[in-house]
């Protein structure tokens, strides 16, 4: 096709969008697949025969094949931006039609949902009152792109919302659709791989991306959703509002096994954390000068205000100038003082000189929004106080002078060696070495130290660098209550927890940073410390070490301080690789269940934060569905969990997007607290003793595979393990400590290996075994109980839905052609019959409990999309196996240059299409 005929091809496409109206997903999807084969045209017609089939990539030269996974990688990642732009549309024709509670996932649907079932208004303000939900970005490294491609993406979709709107001219689309055809070019000229591994900075400012996107302005949205919801399905009832919809991060706290995340760099981050939103606040503020331009001859002034813009005025150092340039203007004048004191603040973080006065806390901007709003409802003003002003309070309350409160997490290992090391510092005389860190003599002596009251300031021991580094970063948090914003740092996540002991080692360590409430450091820290448990080991041992922790009064005071609830982080990244998906979620809802009860034992309710990563083995299943899944009480309004990776561009790229998302989380968490302990069933116990049988058998089945002694031989070889590596995708290392086991092997790498070679064992493997043994043991009776199950059960639905999922993403034909990288025989024909055999049972079995003809039925968007990807993501999996050979064949550094950076881009391209990687 030549450039006349592609340009032909877009205007009759063009046409039909002026001839029909809106267009329809279908005529989106085949434009911009058009307006890319024109481009490509453009600059390569020789890759025209094989974007169009017409010609294969087999034996095609290595910069031909680049340029054909290039292609390929910017049409899913089209297919992607027109699906999210399809389903937004889809929503606003439900609400047209059926109205806003007909929305699923949204708060006008849960709010008429617990009106229609009896909840009163008294216990949904209690519920709303607790609500707190906070998603936490994180840096993980699954993510492929770049921030100047989300920008592309960005602007891509947001011409497609333009060319949807029924008004223009054929003139004006087909300028649409010029400018659509540019960003699709600029697309295609933009290098897709990183040529370096991006610094910790880099990774800041791809989370703050998001923020100045779509978030600063998306999360005051919310509350006026769920104000509007309330007011309609509880006229009679006025609900306060507070902000219980707050973002986390990992980036620039994150510390575990990330050698490249120091002090020094959480510092910056805490910096960039708060110029973000003090940016945002100095655009609204200014847009608020400009509109609020009300005459005091027009709008009397409330005596109250007077007084504030009086103190306004007198401080900024230059009052009679501001009253001189707005003469007879109130607000205009408050805002310019404002307006000022937040430049200052600016000012005062990237370190330029400070002219005149500058806020010293968020809470100084709030009250003074706060009196702005106030002063224009007094004067019957209340419209333009609540739909101007309020939003900017909103943002204020929940963004201050810190986008996101940044937690910090490091593991017991770096931990337990700064106590050693501090033990050592404070026992000078003491012949030896410290306790053993399992014993009880260690723990006792970290009691005894946490019971000891302290006076005056902290001594300054001579510690080994390292163990000053991890001390530095308490007192990094001590200082940012001051010099940043007392919501600078979330809390404090201790990975690798496996004993009370450890947790009061961070007790212990926050002590010597002055990091208390009390002169004397005995009282309460003020940094939530919070222990992750991550294995199945690790949350079969959570319940007894909560009872420990919790029975001591340091503690519980700390937690009654910090809120009143002990915060507890669940991993589902390795526990399914420990354990297998079933037995993953299966340990992971008895942890809650025995985590929830100590709790309300001990006085002190336990809240989780979720360690959920963006593909089905990692925890990513639909939001709603997931929360649904959580066991009943075990959630009550607050919820923290992380956003990884893909996930993050997937759902807060796009405003649409970002706004369906939060409040699908947010409404969700809302629904489980008002309704989870209504929906548990009589049968509960029995579905319980069904899981715990069904969890034993798959977990047995995944052990055996798991732990075969030549697994690892055979994935490495027959997957791109170690290439994955290559990949710039984020700062940190593969590996936790450097060494080379299947152990230590993080999960996301894991993950991402088993989905490119298309084993995907991951998100399935055992299941099949626990769901054929559990019939074989108890026959019809056995079938008939797990299709209740799949019918009743919230947990066992969801991780049926989601082992069916992941089944549609095998192919057993191409992950054959993986296993032939692997050159022993033996093992591959061992390791490979093992797959085949389980896939097959599990397929059966899932057939058989959903009574479907085929995998996927149920899920027919799902299907259709695969259905639009697999087929050429098949030939790319194929490209990418003669790669991994002829790479790994090649017998110098140099020579394996001509092959790596397509690999790498067969790598980035598959991952594009599947849309989850780790």
């Amino acid at each position: 096709m030549n450039d006349t005929q592609a340009e032909t091809r877009a205007a009759q496409t063009a046409g039909d969008f002026v001839a029909d109206g809106t267009p329809s997903g279908e005529k989106i999807a085949s434009l911009l697949r058009q307006l890319l084969l024109e481009v490509v045209q453009r600059h390569h017609p020789e890759m025209s025969p094989i974007l169009t089939g017409e010609a294969s990539t087999r034996g095609a030269a290595p910069d031909v094949l680049s340029r054909a996974f290039q292609a390929h990688g910017i049409w899913f990642q089209l297919l992607s931006i027109i699906e999210q732009d399809a389903a937004m549309g889809g929503r606003r024709q439900t609400e047209r039609e059926l109205g806003e509670q007909a929305v699923q996932g949204g708060f006008a649907n849960v709010i008429a949902k617990a009106a229609r079932l009896g909840v009163s208004a008294e216990d949904v303000a209690e519920k709303l009152a607790g609500t707190r939900v906070r998603p936490v970005i994180t840096a993980h490294p699954t993510e492929a792109k770049r921030v100047t491609v989300l920008e592309k993406h960005r602007r891509i979709y947001r011409l497609l919302v333009e060319l949807e709107q029924p008004r223009w001219t054929a003139r004006e689309r087909s300028a649409i659709i010029d400018q659509l055809r540019d960003e699709i070019e600029l697309l295609w000229m933009t290098g897709e791989l990183r040529l370096e591994k991006p610094s910790v900075a880099q990774e800041v400012a791809w989370g703050l991306h998001f923020f100045h996107e779509t978030l600063f302005e998306g999360v005051p949205e919310l509350l006026k959703k769920l104000d509007r919801a309330l007011r309609r399905f509880y006229p009679d009832k006025s609900f306060p509002l507070v902000q219980f919809f707050q973002f986390g991060s990992w980036i620039g706290g994150d510390r575990d096994g990330n050698p490249f995340v120091t002090n020094k760099v959480t510092r910056r981050a805490l910096t960039e954390n708060a110029m973000a939103p003090l940016r945002f606040y100095e655009q609204k503020l200014a847009a608020l000068m400009k509109n609020l331009s009300i005459s005091e001859r027009a709008l009397p002034t409330p005596q109250g205000f007077r007084e504030a813009l009086a103190r306004a005025l007198a401080e900024s150092g230059d009052g009679a100038g501001i009253a001189q340039r707005n003469p007879g203007e109130p607000y205009r004048q408050f805002l310019t003082c404002a307006h000022a004191k937040i430049g200052a603040t600016l000012a005062l973080y990237e370190g330029r000189p400070v002219a005149g006065p500058h806020y010293l806390t968020a809470d100084e901007l709030i009250a003074d929004l706060s009196v702005m709003e106030q002063a224009l409802t007094q004067s019957g003003c209340s419209g333009v106080a609540q739909d101007i002003v309020r939003p900017v309070r909103f943002s204020a309350e929940i963004f201050r002078f810190r986008a996101q409160r940044l937690d910090l997490r490091e593991n017991t290992t770096k931990l337990t060696s700064a106590l050693q090391a501090l033990w050592r510092a404070m026992n000078p005389d003491e012949a030896g070495e410290p306790p053993a860190s399992e014993s009880e003599e260690w723990k006792a002596w970290i009691l005894a130290e946490l019971a000891r009251p302290r006076s005056g300031a902290p001594v300054r021991r001579v510690l080994p660098p390292e163990a000053e580094e991890t001390l530095g970063m308490f007192r990094l948090a001590r200082d940012a209550n001051e010099e940043f914003d007392r919501e600078a740092f979330g809390s404090f996540v201790l990975s690798m927890t496996r004993s009370a002991a450890d947790v009061l080692g961070a007790y212990l360590l926050a002590k010597e940073a002055d990091l208390y409430h009390d002169a004397t450091r005995v009282e309460a820290c003020l940094l939530p410390i919070t222990p992750l448990f991550e294995t199945i080991t690790d949350l079969r041992a959570a319940p007894q070490i909560m009872r420990d922790l919790l029975s001591q009064p340091l503690v519980r005071r700390s937690a009654r301080m910090q809120g009143g609830v002990q915060e507890v982080m669940i991993g589902y990244s390795d526990s399914n690789k420990d354990g297998g998906f079933l037995s993953s979620n299966w340990e992971l809802a008895k942890a809650q269940d025995k985590l929830t009860k100590i709790g309300d034992e001990a006085g002190i309710p336990i809240s989780f934060f979720h360690g959920r990563g963006g593909s089905v083995s990692r925890g990513g299943a639909p939001t709603a569905k997931a929360i649904a899944a959580q066991p009943p009480g075990s959630i009550r309004g607050r919820l923290r969990v992380t956003e990884q990776g893909e996930v993050v561009s997937f759902k807060y790229a796009n405003k649409g997007t970002a706004a369906y998302q939060m409040e699908t989380l947010a409404a969700s968490v809302l629904d489980h607290a008002l309704t989870s302990q209504r929906a548990s069933s009589a049968k509960r116990a029995e579905f319980e003793e069904a899981m715990e049988a069904l969890s034993g058998a798959s977990h047995a089945a995944y052990a055996n595979f798991i732990n075969h002694k030549d697994l690892l031989t055979y994935f490495q070889s027959a997957s791109p393990l170690d290439e994955i590596s290559m990949l710039n995708i984020g700062s940190r290392p593969a590996r936790r400590f450097g060494a080379r086991t299947l152990a230590d092997l993080r999960a996301i790498p894991w993950v991402f290996a088993w989905s490119q070679n298309r084993h995907v064992v991951t998100g399935w493997y055992g299941v099949g075994s626990g769901l054929a043994s559990f019939v074989e043991v108890r026959k019809e009776r056995g079938l008939a109980l797990l299709r209740q199950m799949f019918a009743e059960s919230p947990l066992f639905h969801m991780v049926v839905g989601e082992v069916e999922k992941t089944l549609a993403l095998v192919d057993l034909d191409i992950a054959r052609a993986y296993a032939e990288l692997v050159y022993d025989d033996d093992v591959r024909e061992e390791i490979f019959a093992m797959v085949t055999r389980e896939y097959r049972l599990t397929r059966e079995m899932v057939l058989t409990i959903t009574e479907e003809e085929e995998i996927g039925e149920r899920f027919p968007i799902y299907s259709n999309r695969l259905a639009t990807r697999l087929p050429t993501i098949n030939k790319i999996n194929r490209e990418q196996v003669e790669l991994l050979r002829a790479f790994r064949a090649a017998p110098d550094e140099l020579s394996k240059e001509a092959f790596k950076s397509n690999l790498l881009l067969s790598i980035n391209c598959i991952s594009s299409g599947l849309g989850a990687t780790g």
